[in-house]
């Protein structure tokens, strides 16, 4: 038997949440159904704290509970003021032309009677963290890529043969479904590139099984940037050559590719472009570094916001000590990363003698951290990042003489 199950042709299948974070709030919110939604702008709003309106026009009324909530209190895009962008939208908000990373200024002039909802991470953490118990439960060899996607490889799964993989895809969509509430698209091929594009094809709620035979048909029609692992800069290049689809990449001599892009990248893209990878599926990835950031509704200015920036690096740094304790792990490495009022962008870290997840050392850090940049100019946005991670089972008590680290000389931003 092991022997036939070696034999099996590689099956690999990506599953894609759909539009998951909007999603996740139609669960909450089922009236906002059908109707265009943009997740976006502040972070961590309480219901209350949302529809504090309702309080101040209709002070009689406190059934807070989600599904209850008029429309007519759902705050809408054309009230924005700030400098948000949008994290997500629902289906029927992108066909105004609105999407993930558009300002919520410019995406209001699209649609701005879109409802406008902030972003809830610990809702979405949740959601993901259950979808990828359910598929891992079906399918154990799992590759986390994401909050809302993950590689499976399905090779040796009992019944991955039946319809290539396409009945294997089913029970995992309708379990998925059953547990979350949440629907998914999943996409079935011989290896990861291919399966990721296929995720595409049917959304959503679809499951599509793309054959080798299938590339061109399905694949060398599409845009060059279309391809998982072709960015901005590579596509610019492509058109300049006259290279539009990736069928017109494939026609390519794999030695001029190589001339073009260099040796490793130029094999790749013709490898590529004929539908051909062996990348593994990694069963569980160790993280390579956990962070928290935030975009400020304003620019601030370290000195004359103090009393602002102090409570928003605190809450970044407690939040990020959760996320590590939640998922035992420690750091030795803290870093920040700035954007200012320009966008240029800039980072700062180091490394302590000890790993850590306690909020205030890794906050100590930060502080030293920040320290090391231009403090003379405004901020636009402030991220605090953890790396060098390891197990907390094995460090733990390591950590523990670590943190109450002082920091004398240390900027204080409250």
């Amino acid at each position: 038997m092991n022997d036939l199950n070696s034999a099996q042709p590689r099956r690999v299948a990506h599953l894609d949440m759909d539009a998951f974070f909007a999603s996740a709030e139609l669960l909450r919110y089922p009236q906002l159904k059908d109707l265009p939604v943009v997740i976006g702008g502040s972070m961590g709003a309480k219901t209350e704290d949302l529809f504090s309106l309702i309080l101040k026009s209709e002070p009689e009324w406190d059934d807070f509970r989600p599904h209850k909530i008029p429309l007519r209190f759902f705050p809408r895009l054309s009230d924005y003021i700030g400098r948000g962008v949008i994290t997500t939208a629902t289906y029927a908000a992108r066909q105004f032309g609105v999407g993930s990373a558009m300002g919520l200024m410019k995406a209001a002039k699209l649609c701005p009677d879109a409802i406008l909802l902030p972003v809830d991470f610990e809702r979405y953490r949740h959601f993901s963290q259950l979808m990828k118990d359910t598929v891992a439960e079906i399918a154990p060899v799992i590759e986390d890529a994401g909050l809302d996607e993950v590689y499976i490889d399905f090779t040796n799964v009992p019944g991955v043969q039946r319809k290539g993989g396409h009945t294997l895809a089913r029970v995992i969509q309708m379990t998925v479904l059953s547990n979350t509430g949440l629907t998914c698209s999943i996409g079935v091929a011989p290896n990861k590139l291919l399966a990721k594009m296929a995720s595409e094809m049917h959304k959503p709620n679809g499951i599509f099984v793309l054959e080798l035979t299938d590339v061109e048909k399905y694949i060398w029609p599409l845009p060059c940037r279309k391809m998982n692992g072709i960015g901005p800069k590579s596509e610019e290049k492509l058109i300049k050559l006259g290279i539009r689809t990736l069928g017109e990449l494939a026609q390519q001599d794999p030695f001029w590719l190589m001339q073009q892009f260099g040796k490793v990248y130029g094999a790749w893209l013709y490898e590529s472009a004929h539908g051909r990878n062996n990348d593994p599926v990694i069963s569980r990835g160790e993280p390579v570094n956990m962070s928290r950031e935030t975009t400020f509704e304003r620019d601030l200015h370290p000195s004359r916001d103090r009393e602002t920036l102090g409570p928003i690096l605190s809450q970044l740094c407690e939040r990020l000590s959760q996320d590590l304790v939640n998922k035992g792990y420690l750091g030795r490495t803290i870093g920040i990363r700035v954007r200012y009022g320009n966008f240029q962008s800039l980072t700062r870290d180091i490394t302590l003698a000890l790993p850590t997840n306690d909020p205030q050392t890794i906050r100590h850090a930060a502080r030293r951290c920040l320290r090391r940049i231009d403090l003379a100019r405004s901020l636009r946005l402030l991220g605090v990042r953890v790396s060098n991670l390891q197990s907390a089972e094995d460090q733990f008590q390591a950590s523990l003489k670590n943190s109450n680290e002082g920091d004398q000389g240390i900027l204080d931003l409250g």
